[in-house]
């Protein structure tokens, strides 16, 4: 199971948030982890235009995502979507690479209104991998965490939530 953060920085809530949800997946699953973020892949991921001539940590984090089981995807929101950097990382990968390969989108943001065109974008990009998304989106907001950037406890179930139901609809 592999967990992809579009974050530029660290520490980050999105992080913190795609780290939850991989650890709540393995402990029903058992399933091996690795998360990454957008910057372990600088600075050639921002130099890259092509699979086949990716270096070093950039491939590592490519043939991860490809030979990965199960893909958790997270970004803070830029501009209602997704990073830019996080969308050139899936562009490096086949168009056929994802099919069928159960993945659970969220994201971070300030603004409620944000959460449904993030979303959108997620699922219009794993849709064109003719990935399986999880029917439940998960946008949390800075609410959603403590003062130290843990989850809070309602930020936390409704992760369990999302586990359950993706184990019920047979992403898991």
């Amino acid at each position: 199971m592999v967990g992809i953060v579009g974050n530029v920085s660290r520490p980050s809530k999105t992080r913190t948030l795609v780290s939850a949800i991989v650890e709540a997946l393995s402990e029903r699953t058992g399933y091996a982890t690795a998360c990454f973020d957008i910057i372990d892949a600088q600075p050639e991921l921002g130099a890259s235009l092509y699979r086949g001539k990716t270096p070093g940590p950039l491939s590592e984090i490519l043939t991860a995502i490809e030979t990965s089981g199960f893909l958790v995807v997270g970004s803070p929101t830029y501009k209602a979507s997704y990073t830019g950097l996080l969308k050139h990382l899936f562009d490096l990968l086949d168009m056929k690479s994802l099919k069928d390969r159960p993945v659970i989108v969220c994201a971070t943001g300030k603004a409620v209104a944000h959460g449904p065109k993030v979303e959108q974008h997620f699922r219009m990009l794993f849709e064109f991998f003719d990935a399986r998304i999880a029917p439940q989106f998960i946008f949390a907001l800075d609410e959603d965490f403590t003062e130290d950037g843990r989850p809070s406890e309602a930020l936390l179930q409704r992760i369990q939530e999302q586990v359950s139901n993706a184990g019920k609809i047979g992403l898991l």
